[in-house]
């Protein structure tokens, strides 16, 4: 199945209502349109009040934060979906790409298989993270280390509940970022998120810390460049699997 993917970025509202406004327009509005339209799999990733969690690597405060992501199916068909979506009067892009599902709900020790219903809000938090590949690597050497080496050592050494892959086939339309991975990955809660003895699986010992740090960097740095990658917390709700 084609999956699509669309980021929406836009000036965030000061208080939580603002927020909250976002969440209501696209799971109260868009998303019930969206379905009417038949897609087979609908997912919203939007920052509300629920997800305002510091990342590790902060949202440069000059460029437009990443507001939602929405995922859905079937590229011949997305106009009309495009229509609805184009209502959220923020900046959009989209691209189509490959799904790889590397650990769901209940695949580890960090969470049980998924028991809310659709349109319910996912336990914890969500990053997403905007993957660009330097120049410097071809591109079947920098999936085979995304793949080969980050998805395991990050598997190893991170509380991560969830964990899903896409690597970008083709944006679907001018003006997008270059961005050749999109990664969700769901943390058990905000300070797991927030804490590095929590973050990196430490359990309170600083050689653990410093160790799994390192091995975390060396992977990350073996096929991304540091300053250009964008990550941010969001709420996921999962409306059609």
């Amino acid at each position: 199945m084609e999956k699509l993917v669309y980021l929406f970025w836009g000036a965030l509202a000061a208080d939580a209502s603002g927020r909250d406004g976002l969440r209501e327009q696209l799971l109260g509005d868009c998303a019930p349109r969206l379905l009417e339209r038949g897609v087979r799999g609908l997912s919203v990733l939007v920052d509300d009040a629920d997800s305002a969690v510091r990342t590790p690597m902060p949202w440069p405060a000059d460029e437009p934060p990443l507001l939602a992501v929405l995922w859905l199916d079937c590229y011949d068909r997305r106009g009309p979906c495009e229509e609805i979506l184009s209502e959220l009067g923020e900046r959009r892009a989209g691209y189509l790409v490959t799904e790889s599902l590397y650990t769901d709900y209940g695949g580890n020790r960090w969470s049980a298989p998924r028991d809310w219903p659709d349109g319910v809000r996912s336990p914890g938090v969500v990053m997403l993270t905007l993957l660009e590949r330097p120049a410097r690597m071809a591109r079947c050497d920098w999936i085979a280390h995304w793949h080969g080496v980050q998805s395991p050592v990050s598997e190893q050494i991170q509380p991560r509940m969830r964990y899903v892959r896409n690597a970008v086939c083709w944006p679907l339309g001018a003006g997008a970022p270059p961005y050749e991975g999109i990664v969700e990955e769901a943390w058990p809660s905000a300070r797991h998120v927030e804490d590095p003895m929590l973050f990196y699986c430490a359990d309170g010992s600083p050689e653990t810390l410093k160790r799994n740090l390192g091995r975390m960097l060396d992977s990350v740095r073996g096929f991304l460049d540091l300053e250009r990658i964008r990550s941010a917390t969001l709420s996921e709700y999962l409306l059609r699997g």
